[in-house]
């Protein structure tokens, strides 16, 4: 261990990181490592960028192995590590350890959300014996890793299992929390002020933290009864709080860093602002909404605290103001034409106002100023952190309450005056006065938009506003300049208002602007440029219905310039870092090829050039994750379809992409192996014939420990071995490969929580493919591995998969592996062994098998009936009518179970949108829609269910007497329609 400070030196450089990677990865198996990372952590006199290495370096572990059991933390170590973490966040309590304590809160969180409370009962207790009265520095400490486990509740659905954790923390936290919270406020406004007065604001913006994190599922009875405390209008500690700012701790006018009064009063607002969102009844008990809307006034009205420093807490007060108006519950507060014209004047108009700063982040910091400009005030909402919300949004929030609570006509009145005004001074000096134009724009777009998602751009719009009127009349003309002639915000205000109100234009509008949206991807700007991209991309993804509102046919003509252009820029960075820095870019060229499919079969091997150039570059040095997932799906989505159009393309995107896959390979780029594998495996299905002699020779490489190492290759490695398997089973058996693909399989993925729905996958495809009498020889021991993992940590995933894969033994009717057979090598193991599984598992997940696999269950499981001898005989006869029951179940419910054949085979990849794409992957792999196939039906065979399950189970009493006993044995509420249904249809049993 000796040597972990110079390795965790040598992972922060580029040069020696994969080695370094490598020997840490060997070290932090061995016992006692986690601790000994954190040892070093806690060491003051060891170098500060080793002390913050080992700090991220414990966290990553905690995050992808506390919870997987490959490779397992050993018990003594995780006890080790728990019961040293809270000594260690007091430690680190100074302030100089700030970054270090975050990243060891955050074990702590992701520890608690596992562990805690059973295996971690007095996590609470310890942190409460700490607090202090005195010792704030143990204080910062103690709250910071109190809120690191809080905090995630913010974000959780409502459950039992949830509130059983927070009564079992409120039962022991929350008073001396209060009586923390109360001495914290007494030392604040004493006087004269403590010495300490920075260290106490700071745990008094903890203690805010805290309040929000107990309340925010609901309201705890002693937060409850003391209620007038915090919030009564005159004497309530938080306006108390909002009026505190002491002259030694504001901070510098030009610093960007919220002083702490002000981050105290930001977190209060958010306090407010979700009582009124979730506990209105107990704040209209008195004039407390009231009280803090006369605070914000004072606080930020008519443009107060212009600094950026002060951002946060004016977009909060901004949104408290937005929320309390979308109640409705303060109607008479906000409803008078005095109150709204002030309110526009007041604290709308000042903020939607460009500011110095924000010019200067667009000439200096485009990608940040987009990313702002860009995230919707929905993006805030409840637990979110309002960083992301800028004053403009949150100003533009409080127009669209207004106009949503059924005030629209005073709200379009009183703004409108100022759209007028703003349009005039505009007219009157075009070359100085462009701002005021910028002003009207946002101004309008705010109080024309009713709806709108991230997804979409606006869903509905203010009836008293003719967007399209608008657009003609005053944004077209700015669309359509040439660049230089006017201001290149007044060039991005267009586009963005373009992107903003595209679903309300009609499709030939759109068409009409989309060649001046591909002429502004040529522009010197920065933000003009990648706007223009950015709604292109939005564009070509409306949908009306189902159907994508754009086809081939549509972007025929403008698809090869307009990827010229965004690969143009692209391609001019100077360093790797650069090339992938704006992912829009690619996501719009990903778009584009998504969209044209064939369309580009003419010129796709220019295009296919300049991907795999990008992609050389870029994987000198992966730095962008959103950019390599598009560049990935745009190689595998132009394959797809020009090799779609034309099959005897394949061989050229072998050779364009074998060697730079090979180099991806052999120099372990772990950022892009997932993908390589992903692509590979696309490109052995497109395939016909025999596999190619360069696919066998990477199996080799495929079935090494060292490939399985990384978690997110597993995924597509499994899809690549299945390809193989599908397409060279007997080659694989013949090369003796067979018994490491099932070593991969029990030794690797099924022990795996993370990874054992991959093995299942795994294994399906080897009872599918591989010749029989192999797997044969092998069955037994499949069957052991899978019930060793039942019996050691079974999941609620692990059951569903399991059964599963039962079923699709059954139901897949290869020769030789028949039920019988199937049966025959469970009670081979253990004489009823079957009937257990039936009881334990099968008869209780059959009816509730999601839509896509209870075709496959209910084959097998009608095959297990209907053929198996060995199922009519003993104790498993008494398993039977149970069994018979489940199947109904699942049979009544779906009929969703044939699939139409019109449907589109692509249609996936066309409507696949990475914001929403997060869902069932684990973070370190990242799925390739276009490289996916078309999911293959198991049991195409059985065309009709109704059919066959009539035709197997017709006259089976003649063949087994005790199927006589099944309708007495069942309930008949259940299986009685059904057996009438199947003598009607002529099966009768």
């Amino acid at each position: 261990m000796a040597e972990l400070p110079s390795l965790l030196l040598a992972s922060l450089n580029p040069a020696t990181r994969k080695q370094a990677e490598q020997n840490l990865q060997s070290l932090s198996v061995q016992p006692g490592f986690l601790t000994h990372l954190l040892t070093l952590v806690l060491q003051s006199t060891q170098d500060r960028a080793v002390r913050l290495a080992a700090s991220v370096y414990l966290k990553n572990l905690v995050k992808s192995r506390w919870e997987d059991d490959e490779p397992p933390v050993p018990q003594p170590d995780r006890a080790a590590l728990r019961e040293a973490l809270v000594p260690a966040m007091i430690q680190l309590s100074n302030a100089s350890d700030k970054a270090v304590r975050a990243q060891v809160a955050e074990s702590i969180s992701l520890i608690a959300k596992i562990d805690f409370p059973e295996q971690w009962p007095d996590l609470v207790d310890k942190l409460v014996a700490s607090l202090s009265d005195t010792n704030y520095e143990i204080n910062i400490g103690v709250l910071e890793t109190a809120h690191s486990i809080f905090r995630p509740w913010r974000a959780e659905a409502r459950s039992d299992a949830l509130f059983t954790i927070i009564n079992y923390v409120l039962a022991r936290f929350t008073r001396p929390f209060l009586q923390l919270f109360l001495h914290t406020t007494n030392l604040l406004f004493s006087s004269p002020p403590p010495a300490n007065l920075a260290q106490i604001a700071q745990a008094m913006v903890f203690l805010t933290d805290i309040f929000y994190d107990l309340t925010c599922q609901d309201l705890p009875p002693d937060i409850e009864d003391s209620h007038a405390q915090f919030f009564a209008p005159e004497t309530g500690l938080f306006l108390k709080l909002l009026l505190w700012d002491p002259p030694q701790l504001q901070g510098d006018p030009d610093d960007t860093t919220p002083s702490l009064p002000s981050q105290i009063k930001t977190r209060i607002l958010e306090i407010v602002e979700l009582y009124v969102k979730l506990y209105p009844e107990t704040l209209q008990a008195s004039a407390s909404v009231e009280a803090f809307v006369r605070s914000i006034w004072d606080l930020v009205g008519g443009g107060k605290r212009p600094s950026v420093a002060d951002d946060g807490l004016v977009s909060q007060s901004l949104r408290f103001i937005a929320s309390a108006i979308r109640t409705g519950y303060y109607k008479q507060l906000f409803s008078s034409k005095e109150t709204i014209s002030g309110l526009v004047q007041g604290v709308v108009v000042p903020n939607v106002a460009l500011r110095e700063h924000e010019l200067e982040q667009f000439e200096d910091d485009p990608l940040e100023y987009i990313r702002l400009d860009l995230a919707l005030p929905s993006m805030g909402g409840i637990g979110i952190a309002n960083d992301a919300v800028t004053r403009r949004q949150a100003a533009a929030e409080v127009l669209r309450a207004l106009v949503s609570s059924g005030l629209e006509a005073e709200t379009t009145e009183v703004t409108g005056a100022w759209i007028g005004q703003g349009l005039n001074e505009y007219a009157a000096n075009k070359a100085e006065n462009w701002r005021a134009k910028d002003t009207a724009i946002y101004l309008l777009t705010a109080v024309a938009t009713r709806g709108s998602t991230t997804q979409h751009g606006v869903t509905s719009t203010n009836a008293l506003i003719d967007v399209v009127q608008f657009f003609s009349d005053h944004v077209f003309q700015d669309l359509q300049a040439e660049p230089g002639t006017i201001h290149p915000i007044l060039q991005v205000d267009a586009i963005r208002f373009l992107y903003t109100f595209r679903n309300q234009l009609i499709k030939p509008q759109l068409l009409s602007v989309l060649p001046s949206l591909v002429r502004h991807l040529s522009s010197d700007n920065y933000v003009c440029y990648t706007y223009a991209a950015i709604s292109i991309e939005r564009i070509l993804f409306i949908r009306q219905g189902n159907q994508l509102m754009f086809t081939q046919v549509d972007v025929k003509d403008i698809a090869p310039q307009t990827l010229d252009a965004l690969f143009a820029k692209i391609e001019k960075a100077p360093t790797p870092e650069k090339v992938a820095e704006n992912d829009y870019l690619m996501k719009c060229a990903m778009r584009v090829i998504v969209t044209a499919r064939s369309g580009l079969a003419d010129g796709y091997e220019r295009l296919l050039q300049r991907l795999v150039a990008i992609l050389g570059v870029i994987s000198k040095n992966p730095s962008n994750p959103n950019f390599d997932q598009y560049i990935f799906e745009s190689i595998s989505a132009l394959m797809r379809f020009v090799v779609q159009a034309n099959p005897a393309t394949l061989p050229t995107f072998e050779q364009a992409l074998f060697g730079p896959f090979t180099i991806i390979i052999q120099q372990d780029i772990d950022q892009y192996i997932p993908y390589v594998f992903q692509i590979l495996a696309q490109m052995l299905d497109l395939h016909a014939g025999e596999v190619p002699a360069q696919y066998r020779s990477l199996l080799a490489i495929l079935l090494t420990p060292a490939a399985w190492q990384q978690k997110g290759s597993i995924p597509g490695l499994v899809k690549l071995l299945k390809a193989f398997l599908a397409r060279d089973a007997a080659s694989m058996v013949a090369a003796g490969q067979l018994p490491q693909v099932l070593g991969v399989v029990q030794q690797r993925l099924i022990p795996s929580k993370l990874n054992d729905g991959w093995g299942f996958e795994l294994l399906q495809s080897v009872i599918q493919y591989v010749p029989v009498a192999s797997v044969k020889q092998y069955f037994k021991s499949i069957i052991v591995t899978l019930l060793t993992r039942m019996q050691t940590s079974k999941t609620d995933k692990y059951v569903y998969h399991f059964v599963y894969f039962l079923g699709f033994c059954l139901a897949i009717g290869r020769e030789e592996i028949t039920p019988d057979y199937i049966v025959g090598e469970v009670e081979s193991i253990q004489p009823q062994l079957f009937s257990q599984i039936l009881t334990n598992f099968v008869i209780p997940q059959a009816p509730k098998m999601p839509p896509k696999d209870r075709k496959v269950v209910l084959v097998g499981l009608t095959r297990l009936l209907s053929q198996s001898t060995l199922m009519h005989q003993g104790a498993l006869a008494q398993t039977c009518p149970k069994a018979f029951e489940a199947l109904v179940k699942l049979f009544r419910e779906g009929q969703q179970l044939s699939k139409k054949d019109d449907e589109d085979p692509d249609a996936g990849i066309t409507q696949i949108d990475y914001e929403e794409q997060t869902a069932g992957y684990q973070a370190a792999y990242s799925r390739l829609a276009a490289a996916e196939a078309a999911p293959v039906d198991p049991v195409a065979h059985v065309k009709d269910l109704a059919a066959f399950v009539g035709q197997e189970f017709a006259g089976l009493s003649r063949r087994f007497p005790d199927v006589q006993q099944w309708p007495a044995s069942t309930d008949a509420a259940v299986t009685g329609p059904f057996l009438q249904g199947l003598s009607a249809a002529g099966y009768n049993l």
